[in-house]
């Protein structure tokens, strides 16, 4: 699958959050890269920021936080587009809890890690 390709989904992933959670996301940015620190060559995807949850009044005039899902540990996952998809939606939806707040424990909980 190419790059193009695979933004799409992540496109396509980020566009069926319901609008009202998604009206709540703030000071964010998603990207996508081909591989993560080789120390961790399986990650599906990464929050780098201040939680939601976290932020105080200090919160003022950072960087956005970042999500980032890796194209190629997800595409050696999954053996089909559909797979691919799938993976992708899941992988969207955990990083955007933990923009959230949730953390890990929760979303094994959820189902969704």
């Amino acid at each position: 699958m190419s790059r193009e390709d695979f933004e799409g989904l992540v496109s396509d992933a980020l566009d069926q959050i319901p609008p009202q959670l998604a009206a709540m996301m703030d000071n964010v940015a998603v990207f996508v890269e081909d591989e993560p620190d080789p120390a961790t060559p399986d990650l599906l995807g990464l929050y780098e920021g201040t939680p939601l949850t976290e932020r105080g009044e200090w919160y003022a005039g950072v960087l956005p936080d970042r999500i980032i899902v890796y194209r190629g540990p997800t595409l050696r996952l999954c053996g089909t587009r559909e797979q691919a998809v799938a993976e992708v939606r899941t992988t969207v939806i955990h990083e955007v809890a933990h923009h959230f707040g949730f953390d890990d424990d929760e979303l094994d909980e959820l189902g969704w890690s």
